[in-house]
C-alpha cells in the first residue's frame, strides 16, 4: 500500500460537491483530511491517500478533471 499527502484547492463552484466522498468511492484509496480550511466561496485541504499507487494516480487525475488544484505537500 502506498501513501501521499496532496493539497487540494477548490474554487467557489466546487466547495458544494462531494468531490471526497466521491473519490474514495470511485477509487480504492482511503481518504484522510489532515488538515482544511473551507468556506463558501473558497477551500483548500491536505488530503492523505493510501491505497494502490495506481489507484492513487488515477483518483488525483479524476480530482483533476473536475477542476481541483492538485498540489504535492510534506505536511
Amino acid at each position: 500500500m502506498a501513501k501521499r499527502r496532496v493539497m487540494l484547492t477548490f474554487s467557489e463552484e466546487l466547495t458544494k460537491e462531494p468531490i471526497i466522498y466521491n473519490l474514495g468511492q470511485q477509487f480504492k484509496v482511503a481518504t484522510n483530511i489532515r488538515r482544511a480550511d473551507l468556506t463558501n466561496d473558497k477551500g483548500w485541504l491536505v488530503l492523505e491517500l493510501e491505497g494502490e499507487e495506481k489507484e492513487i494516480e488515477d483518483g488525483l487525475a479524476w480530482v483533476t478533471s473536475k477542476g481541483v488544484r492538485v498540489d504535492p505537500t510534506t505536511e
